[in-house]
This record gives C-alpha cells, sequence and structure tokens, in this order.
C-alpha cells in the first residue's frame, strides 16, 4: 500500500491510472477504522482497478470541540488493517492540505431542508463541514466511484443530492450496515464506551428491530411514543431523536404513506457521554 499526505503526492500516484481510464474507487474516512470500513474496502476492490482511501478527522464537522479532540486516532493500527485488506493507496492530509492558509471556510448548499432534521439539528453545522470535506476529496481524488456506510444515512443521503445537484461524474454506493454480533451498529465511536455503556449499547439497535416489528400495526406518533418510554427505562441510554422518513427526501412520515418511496427509521442516543446513531429500513 502507498501512503501519501500531499495532493501532488497523489496526483502522481493516480495521473496512470486517469490517463489508461482505468476505474478508481474512493474510500474517505476519519479513521478508527474497524470490519465495517473494511467491507466499504472489499466492495471497491471488486469493482474498481485501483483503490484509495483517506483518513482525515474533519474539524469543521465537528459542532463541539470536545468531541474532535476524544475522536480517537490510532493511525497506526489503521495503516495495518488498510494494508492486510489490500488496500492501494492511503491518503493521510494535513489540514494545511484541505484547508490551505487556515481557511476554513465551509460551503454554503443549499440541501432544502434535508440538512436541518435529525443530525442537523442536533449538530448544527456538521453537514456543512462533512460536504466542504467530502467535495475537496472528491476534487483530490477524482474517483469514479465512492464508497459510504449507511450508518450515517442521512450524511449519505446528503452526498447523493451533492452530487447530482453538481452533475458530478461520481457514482456514489451505499455499502450496507456491518454489525457485532449483538446487533450493535460497527462505529469508530464504540471504542469509546465502557463495558458497562457497551452492554447498554444493543438497546439502540434492539429498538429499530422493535419499530420495524411494530411497523404497520400501530399509527406513528404511538409508535414514537413506545419507543421514547423504552428509552425511558434505560439510565445509561438518553434518546436524542427517533423519527421515520422516507429515504430519499428524509423528510418525516406523515399520512398516507407513500409506498413507493422506501423508509427509514432514524435514531440517535447518548450512551453516558458517547453519541451514537443507527438506522434500519421499514418499509
Amino acid at each position: 500500500m502507498e501512503i501519501v499526505s500531499t495532493l501532488e503526492e497523489l496526483n502522481k500516484v493516480l495521473a496512470p491510472y486517469r490517463a489508461n481510464k482505468q476505474k478508481i474507487g474512493f474510500v474517505p474516512t476519519m479513521g478508527a477504522l474497524h470490519k465495517g470500513h473494511l467491507s466499504l474496502i472489499n466492495i471497491a476492490k471488486e469493482h474498481n482497478d485501483i483503490v484509495v482511501a483517506s483518513i482525515y478527522v474533519n474539524p469543521t464537522q465537528f459542532n463541539d470541540p470536545k468531541d474532535l479532540e476524544k475522536y480517537p486516532r490510532p493511525l497506526d493500527e489503521d495503516e495495518e488493517m488498510l494494508t492486510k485488506a489490500e488496500c492501494d493507496v492511503l491518503f493521510i492530509p494535513t489540514a494545511s492540505e484541505m484547508y490551505p492558509k487556515g481557511d476554513f471556510s465551509t460551503l454554503k448548499e443549499d440541501f432544502g431542508n434535508m440538512d436541518k432534521v435529525m443530525e442537523g439539528k442536533s449538530r448544527p453545522g456538521h453537514f456543512a463541514g462533512m460536504i466542504t470535506i467530502v467535495s475537496k476529496l472528491f476534487d483530490a481524488v477524482k474517483p469514479d466511484n465512492a464508497y459510504f456506510g449507511s450508518k450515517d444515512f442521512q450524511q449519505l443521503t446528503l452526498v447523493k443530492y451533492f452530487v447530482l445537484n453538481h452533475k458530478l461524474p461520481i457514482n456514489i454506493v451505499s455499502c450496507p450496515i456491518v454489525r457485532e454480533a449483538d446487533g450493535l451498529a460497527m462505529s469508530s465511536r464504540n471504542r469509546l464506551l465502557s463495558v458497562e455503556e457497551r452492554e447498554h449499547a444493543t438497546h439502540i439497535s434492539q429498538t429499530l428491530l422493535k419499530a420495524r416489528e411494530l411497523w404497520g400495526t400501530m399509527d406513528i406518533p404511538e409508535l414514537k411514543k413506545c419507543i421514547e418510554e423504552a428509552f425511558a427505562k434505560d439510565d445509561f441510554l438518553k434518546l436524542d431523536y427517533f423519527e421515520i422518513v422516507y429515504a430519499e427526501t428524509l423528510t418525516p412520515v406523515e399520512g398516507p404513506l407513500i409506498r413507493a418511496i422506501p423508509v427509514v427509521a432514524c435514531i440517535a442516543a447518548y450512551d453516558g457521554n458517547v453519541r451514537l446513531i443507527d438506522n434500519m429500513q421499514l418499509a
């Protein structure tokens, strides 16, 4: 695996592939890798001539400085995992590469209401920072295909919208959530959980399974109340939001169901001081 840290080095590595019109696959990450990330590498390797992964903990998408500070950065471990996964290129840029001259301004992308609900409501400014760094990384790698895990469902939806809106020649590939044996969605933040918190974290995915089981047997306000009451019984967990939305627009499902559009239940909860998210398709 070739490791590069500048745009110049990255371009030098990828130039022959671009010249020969070979497929470039891209997996952007913030590091602290797990099997979920590696599944993206494996999928990317099936469909591309070369696979690039990036590791960059992007400061502009953290609305809480303490969250940025405590975000895990096990770089040596990450490099070893990517080497074993046979990733071809690892791009580890510095802040000065991604935000030259210390200009940390973010894109003013109009997502309508899609960036103002759920994560957007709970983490103001998060999606502006996210789409800024994604846009910069797309410009750097110029991939044919880019791979995103569907655990960050709202992020994935916004990236798809951004690419479509700007007519970028990039195919965004949605990859399935990878879960632990007990159902917990794999996340870099899981390593921040204490033993007790980790035990309680399974309640999040269990809640989604319960919602899927109850879907269609009661109206949505009833279902949401049922979920909220279940969380209130757990001293470790604090529900941030539980929403049932249309997958393509992130619009809350209300009134008669539009059956042509998938419906997804999205959840965020604090487990101690660690905030976890998950989602599951209901229909």
